[in-house]
């Protein structure tokens, strides 16, 4: 088996480095949540930018802005990008490019996910300077496809995801343990064994309410 030596840097209280041989088939798979993680340490950073523009509007810039939505985006299904657009005044979201951003946004938070690759690829030029993005994005339609379906069909997946080719499919597949069958359908999980059941306990005896519902009488 191939392995590569991959240098895994991420950031918490402190830089720190990982060396681990990493066998080939989950090579590309552990590069892309090594980005993830870095893309999540920025977005704190960058939630703090866009607030010093809701305070001080004469010096708002609308590509900053932009880079900041798009770098929220990534870190969904958090709330960043919620927050950053409730911080611009609703004149400065109709200013393009923002006005493309935020539907975009929309897209993704209703589940839109084909009409988000067909938006996307129209307003490819937003994602200049954003490294990772699309991956961060499939990382949250993902997410979305583990907590919705049990069965799926391979070719709705791929769509779903930006119209994947067979191999690009695979490897996403590998990253979330799903399983294809024969037919063409992918077993996402069994959603009834997910299901954590909660016991409610009353903690009212008809003894303390007694009292209260016979001087309500």
């Amino acid at each position: 088996m191939t392995y590569f030596l991959f240098r895994y840097i991420f950031r918490s209280s402190r830089t720190r480095c990982r060396l681990a041989l990493i066998p080939a088939g989950v090579w590309k798979a552990t590069v892309i949540m090594a980005v993830f993680e870095q893309m999540r340490a920025n977005v704190g950073k960058l939630l703090k930018g866009i607030d010093r523009y809701q305070f001080n509007p004469a010096f708002f810039q609308t590509t900053v802005t932009a880079q900041i939505l798009l770098k929220a985006l990534t870190n969904l299904p958090h709330t960043d990008f919620t927050l950053c657009k409730c911080m611009i005044d609703q004149a400065r979201q109709e200013e393009r490019p923002i006005r493309q951003i935020l539907y975009l946004g929309d897209l993704l938070e209703t589940c839109h996910f084909q009409a988000f690759w067909q938006a996307l690829d129209e307003n490819m030029d937003l994602l200049e300077g954003i490294t990772g993005f699309e991956d961060s994005v499939r990382k949250f339609i993902c997410h979305v496809v583990g907590i919705t379906y049990q069965h799926i069909d391979r070719w709705l997946l791929a769509e779903m995801l930006g119209d994947l080719t067979d191999s690009q499919l695979k490897v996403w597949m590998s990253k979330y343990g799903w399983s294809a069958n024969e037919s063409g359908q992918i077993f996402i999980c069994s959603q009834e064994e997910s299901i954590k059941p909660k016991n409610i306990v009353e903690k009212i005896d008809f003894d303390s309410v007694s009292s209260i519902m016979a001087s309500s009488q």
